[in-house]
């Protein structure tokens, strides 16, 4: 009842409140003109930021201008609260992870991307290990031959609770960098072991690109 409760609260108060909240937040965006242009120009793609800092990358993803963006969220009930939020936000949900109905997840993220759709992830979720990028993303942005950006997200003042992925939630007005890539072309012929070495990479490059985000604030 209590579940129940707190998902139509979410679905009709907390979702503005958030919204709100992100809003406060002095966003600098670094890099993000080829983002930008993918955007504008219509095309798909797959974008992926760490789990830890989902705060300020649902915000940053979320659809404007009649853009479709779909989300993968886990089946859990922490899931069920942040679909009910980014439903209001503009995103079209999908639910399952690499734990709970993975292949489910992958053939619904392919046909998502494949229909017209952008895709967001958190490639570590939805319980790591922290930071450790599974192949979700790389695979989806692979199949449906559309370009994978990475995000690198940190705010200058944050709490940082005490779960799995250390999970940052910036204080209000306080300063956050984004650092983003340029759109990254999965080569379509890697398969097996050359494709988890591109895995590998991407993952190494979204460290990266967290770390230059937390220079930066």
């Amino acid at each position: 009842m209590k579940h129940r409760a707190l998902i139509l609260l979410m679905r009709s108060v907390l979702w503005r409140i958030v919204l709100l909240w992100c809003r406060t937040l002095r966003i600098t965006r670094v890099g993000a003109g080829p983002a930008d242009a993918l955007r504008a120009s219509g095309r798909n793609y797959v974008a992926a930021f760490w789990h830890g800092t989902m705060f300020t990358g649902w915000y940053l993803l979320r659809p404007v201008g009649g853009e479709r963006m779909s989300a993968l969220v886990s089946q859990s009930k922490d899931g069920a609260y942040l679909s009910a939020m980014l439903e209001r936000w503009g995103f079209t949900m999908i639910r399952g992870s690499s734990h709970i109905g993975g292949k489910e997840a992958m053939q619904l993220m392919t046909a998502a991307v494949s229909g017209g759709s952008s895709l967001a992830i958190t490639p570590d979720g939805p319980r790591g290990p922290k930071r450790e990028m599974k192949m979700g993303a790389v695979r989806t942005a692979q199949k449906c031959g559309v370009p994978l950006l990475l995000i690198g997200i940190a705010a200058e003042r944050q709490r940082v609770m005490g779960s799995w992925d250390a999970f940052e939630l910036p204080m209000p007005f306080s300063r956050v960098t984004a650092v983003y890539s340029e759109p990254v072309t999965v080569p379509a012929e890697l398969d097996g072991p050359p494709l988890d070495e591109f895995r590998k990479r991407m993952q190494e490059r979204l460290n990266e690109l967290t770390a230059a985000a937390e220079a930066g604030v």
